[in-house]
C-alpha cells in the first residue's frame, strides 16, 4: 500500500477494507522501539471508528470493535500473540492532566503494541514522533477522502 497518497472510499466497507490493509502491512514491518502507532483527525462521523474496525480485522481480531469514547482507552489482545491494540477515543478528554492518567508511555513504549488514537490533535506536542497520521474528511458529494502520511524520526 502506498503511503502519502490520497484514498477515496464510497462507504463504511470500503473505508473498514482500507484499515485492514493498513494493518497488515504495518505488522509486516520491523519492529523497532517503542509501539506502531496511528493517529486519527477529523470530524464526527468521517470514518474513523469505521477505519479502526477494520484495522483490528487486520491485525487478527475478529469481535466488533466499539469506540470507547466514554472510557477513552480499549485495550485487545491479538491473537496467539502477546501484543495488544490499544484504541484510544481522546474526544472527551478535556485537561492535561487526564491525559497523564492514561498511561500513554507505556503504551508508547511497549514494542509489542499497536495504538490508535482518535482525535490524536489533543495531544498536541506529547505526539509521538515515529508515528502514521491519518485525516478523514467526507466531500461534498458523500465520498471518504483519507490522507495518511507517515512520520518518522
Amino acid at each position: 500500500m502506498q503511503l502519502n497518497q490520497p484514498i477515496l472510499t464510497s462507504n463504511a466497507q470500503e473505508t473498514m477494507d482500507f484499515g485492514r490493509q493498513l494493518a497488515i502491512d504495518v505488522g509486516k514491518k520491523k519492529r523497532g522501539e517503542g509501539a506502531k502507532i496511528v493517529c486519527l483527525y477529523g470530524e464526527l462521523g468521517s470514518g474513523k471508528t469505521t477505519f479502526v474496525q477494520g484495522f483490528a480485522k487486520g491485525l487478527g481480531i475478529m469481535k466488533r470493535l466499539v469506540s470507547p469514547t466514554f472510557i477513552i482507552v480499549r485495550r485487545y489482545e491479538l491473537p496467539k500473540t502477546k501484543s495488544f491494540l490499544y484504541h484510544l477515543d481522546l474526544y472527551r478528554l478535556q485537561t492535561i492532566e487526564e491525559l497523564e492518567e492514561l498511561g500513554l508511555s507505556e503504551m508508547f513504549d511497549d514494542p509489542n503494541a499497536f495504538v490508535v488514537i482518535e482525535w490524536a490533535e489533543k495531544l498536541t506536542e506529547n505526539l509521538p514522533q515515529n508515528r502514521i497520521d491519518i485525516w478523514f474528511r467526507i466531500d461534498e458529494k458523500g465520498k471518504h477522502q483519507i490522507k495518511v502520511k507517515e512520520n518518522k524520526i
